[in-house]
Formats: structure tokens, sequence, C-alpha cells
């Protein structure tokens, strides 16, 4: 995953309702419950039928750390989806999204001008229609660059143009996302 993924997946982290297995055993039968079988598993990780069969019979304790940093993302991505799917749906219908973001924006002007593009850190909440277009396109498979511009799109909108009641266009040059979460 990437910044803003894997921000918008951190963020429905505290509506889940039951701790996140800790252990590799414990990962691994869960991913093997959801994929329906070992050699599923052991595709999407990555590894050996058998080494899945291995952690699910704790046979094997302790992953190595690329292993446990692939068994833990897939554990999270599938983690609780009708709690995960409850929240996404408050949020893009009434709620929205709060987002923190470092980025160097911009706008279109003479060059020297204040206009010119510098670092800000924004902190921004947005309406439910564009968390309902980033949760889309993150389901549908979009890029880090679609939801970069998504994401752009709507800082534009709310934060530099005062939700339409000023006209400018922005150029943004994402740094990082630092923070996702889901507004109440």
């Amino acid at each position: 995953m990437t910044d803003i993924s894997d921000s918008l997946t951190k963020a429905d982290e505290p509506h889940f309702t039951r701790p996140i297995p800790k252990s590799a055993g414990a990962q691994m039968r869960f991913l093997v419950k959801q994929l329906k079988s070992t050699a599923e598993t052991a595709r999407t990780l990555g590894i050996s039928q058998r080494t899945v069969e291995r952690y699910v019979k704790n046979q094997i304790k302790r992953p190595k750390p690329e292993l446990a940093a692939r068994l833990e993302t897939e554990v999270r991505r599938r983690w609780q989806p009708l709690v995960r799917k409850r929240a996404r749906e408050q949020a893009a219908r009434t709620t929205g999204l709060v987002i923190e973001t470092r980025a160097r924006f911009g706008f279109t002007a003479a060059p020297g001008t204040t206009d010119d593009g510098r670092m800000r850190r924004i902190t921004q909440h947005l309406p439910p229609e564009y968390a309902q277009r980033l949760f889309a396109a993150q389901e549908s498979g979009a890029t880090e660059a679609q939801l970069r511009h998504i994401t752009a799109e709507a800082l534009q909108e709310m934060y530099f143009k005062d939700n339409g009641a000023r006209a400018t266009t922005l150029l943004v040059e994402f740094t990082d996302i630092d923070y996702v979460d889901f507004a109440f």
C-alpha cells in the first residue's frame, strides 16, 4: 500500500470492536480462514504452502521481519470488514474525513510572487462526497497517483478556494500524508 491508501486503512482501526490478532500463528489462521485455503494464503504472502501450514500449527512462531510486515498488512486489510464498511459508509454519507498532510502548495502565478509553492502542513475536514470518492477509488484498486489527485482536488476546493468562494488554480506536490481520520 501507499501513503493515502495506508492512511485510509489505518483510519478504520479505531472503529474495530476486537483487537487484531497479535501472534503470527493467530494471524496466519485468520488469513487461512479468510482466504479459504493455505495455498491461497501462501500465494498472497509469497511463501510456500508448507510454511503456512507450519505457522497454523504453531510449529513456527516468529516470522522474518519482511514476512511479519506482509502478514500484518494482509490481516489489517481484512480485519472486521463489516465494521470497516459501516464506518466508511457513515463517513461517505454524513461525517466526511479529516486529513492532515504536509505538501508543497502553490498557485499559478508569475514567477517570484508570493504565490510560489511552499511547504505547508494542513489539517482539513473533507466533506462526505470526497470521502466517498476516496473510498470508492481505493476499493476499485486506484493507484497512489489517482488517490493523490482526489485528495489534492479536495484540498484545493475546501482549503484554498474556501468551498468555492474564491477562484484559483492550485498546484500540489505531496510530501507525505500524515494522518487521515473519520470525522465525527
